[in-house]
């Protein structure tokens, strides 16, 4: 999926991969790791050239699991707190400042692991991780993290996740991006040896650990998370980044014109058969 073409909000035709990099370099990082399968750091290689020595691979050479994807990456990281996005999401930002750069402030100012969240209906907790926890005194987006649950049912939703001030069936899911400390590697570490190079090793575990050790906050954002490898999730990304972007008016008449024709086209098809 990184490497599908789309048209980015400044009208370039670009892959996701560089659109991810973009969005990390916004937020003032330097030095970009992909954890990628065997054979697929040449491709990946040569989408991302003109990012120059900024770009590192590692492998994960068995796939044991997204936390072990995160853990393959700890000699890159080495002891510094780290920006972590996945690969199958693409961010559009409703402010100047990118969805990455304000979780790096926030994380900056708050000098302790954060994750980016975002208020999701129940019927899409199928999809992602999510978070219980209670609002920091007088901050309007931002949570203490208490519980930490991979896909919940809606059921164990209700029972574990329910964040006071948020809508009735709206739960607080990831957001695809977190800037985390590096103590998640030594709870990784624990639950690799736990696992006994078994699948299964979740970064949601680990996380959900994280918050019982130390403090870890969630960061409530207002843009928009949209996942690209779901049914017609490429199209979605394409349409929002459009919209978004200095081609918003021309898009907008093409999708009149198609919604008009297919009106037109119904009513002609009504006419032909009375």
């Amino acid at each position: 999926m990184p490497l599908q073409t789309l048209i980015d909000s400044d009208g370039a035709e670009k892959s996701v991969l560089c659109i991810l990099i973009e969005e990390v370099l916004r937020a003032g990082v330097e030095e970009i790791c992909f954890v990628v399968r065997p054979g697929d750091a040449g491709p990946y290689g040569q989408e991302a050239a003109k990012y120059g020595g900024r770009i590192s691979f590692v492998h994960q050479e068995e796939p044991l699991g997204y936390g072990h994807a995160v853990y393959c990456a700890r000699e890159f990281v080495g002891n510094a707190p780290f920006l972590h996005l996945v690969g199958d999401h693409l961010y559009v930002s409703h402010s100047a400042d990118g969805c990455a750069q304000r979780l790096v402030q926030v994380a900056q100012r708050e000098a302790c692991s954060i994750s980016a969240v975002q208020a999701t209906r129940e019927n899409y907790l199928p999809y992602f991780g999510a978070v219980g926890g209670q609002r920091v005194r007088e901050r309007a987006d931002l949570y203490r993290v208490e519980c930490v649950i991979e896909k919940p049912t809606p059921t164990i939703a209700e029972q574990r996740l329910l964040v006071p001030g948020l809508r009735a069936g709206h739960y607080l899911c990831f957001f695809g991006m977190h800037v985390l400390m590096p103590a998640v590697f030594e709870i990784l570490e624990e639950h690799i040896k736990e696992r006994g190079g078994k699948k299964g090793v979740t970064l949601a575990d680990a996380l959900s650990d994280l918050a019982e050790r130390e403090q870890y906050l969630a960061l409530e954002m207002h843009d928009r998370r949209y996942d690209i490898g779901v049914r017609y999730g490429l199209m979605t990304a394409q349409l929002a980044l459009a919209l978004n972007g200095r081609d918003r008016d021309m898009v907008l008449t093409r999708l009149l014109e198609l919604l008009v024709g297919r009106e037109l086209g119904q009513v002609s098809d009504l006419r032909s058969l009375t």
